[in-house]
């Protein structure tokens, strides 16, 4: 039985296990591969959704790992978070800019509109950040969702293209919203999250008996 898998690329975080780890708890199949991962690969893989990490550089830095253009041309949703947000806005004709301070702890976030991965959560609520960019300009077609007292563009939304963008952490439990916010991603990719403790054991099963007749 083929699974849907979300994909992950990693551009660093020390969040980015568990970011699959809480997909996976919610009933979807999720891979990590680096952030540099090929555009031939990421079309191979199939992904149903693709998750772009955080990370601990700038995208202005020498030798920063970037994304594929790929991605953004699959026609399904991305998720970028932190770093991966800058890396959406950038590539996609937003721009970015340096922030004077970085960021790093709790923060009250203001939620503009009660949509995409927001959608039954409360207008004021804590988030996690931890960044020290800034998305200076939002790309044409997206709308933002979200801000703090220093991050105008904290969530940031393309209706059309579905792709989601967060400047703090969905997956840790700092962020007490933030299941619920990953589970209105995954409907937003229209998973079936049908990956649980059967599906695991049969696919060990499978790919022990396919390796034994290799």
């Amino acid at each position: 039985m083929q699974h849907e898998v979300i994909l992950i690329l990693d551009f660093g975080s020390q969040y980015t296990q568990l970011i699959a780890r809480r997909f996976r708890e919610l009933g979807v199949k999720t891979v990590v591969e680096r952030g540099d991962l090929g555009g031939n690969e990421i079309r191979e893989a199939a992904p149903i959704a693709v998750v772009l990490s955080g990370g601990p550089a700038s995208v202005f830095e020498e030798g920063a790992l970037q994304v594929s253009p790929e991605v953004f041309e699959l026609g399904v949703p991305v998720l970028g978070i932190c770093y991966g947000l800058h890396l959406m806005a950038r590539d996609l004709g937003g721009a970015v800019k340096s922030s004077k301070h970085r960021e790093y702890g709790l923060a009250d976030l203001t939620v503009l509109a009660e949509a995409s991965v927001f959608t039954q959560t409360p207008r004021q609520q804590p988030v996690w950040m931890s960044h020290g960019d800034l998305v200076e300009r939002v790309p044409s077609g997206f709308e933002v969702l979200a801000r703090t007292s220093t991050t105008e563009a904290a969530a940031i939304f393309d209706p059309s293209r579905r792709f989601v963008g967060l400047q703090f952490h969905p997956e840790v439990r700092h962020t007490p919203h933030g299941t619920r916010m990953l589970e209105q991603f995954i409907d937003l990719a229209g998973a079936h999250r049908d990956w649980n403790p059967a599906a695991i054991r049969h696919e060990l099963v499978a790919d022990l008996k396919a390796s034994l007749t290799e």
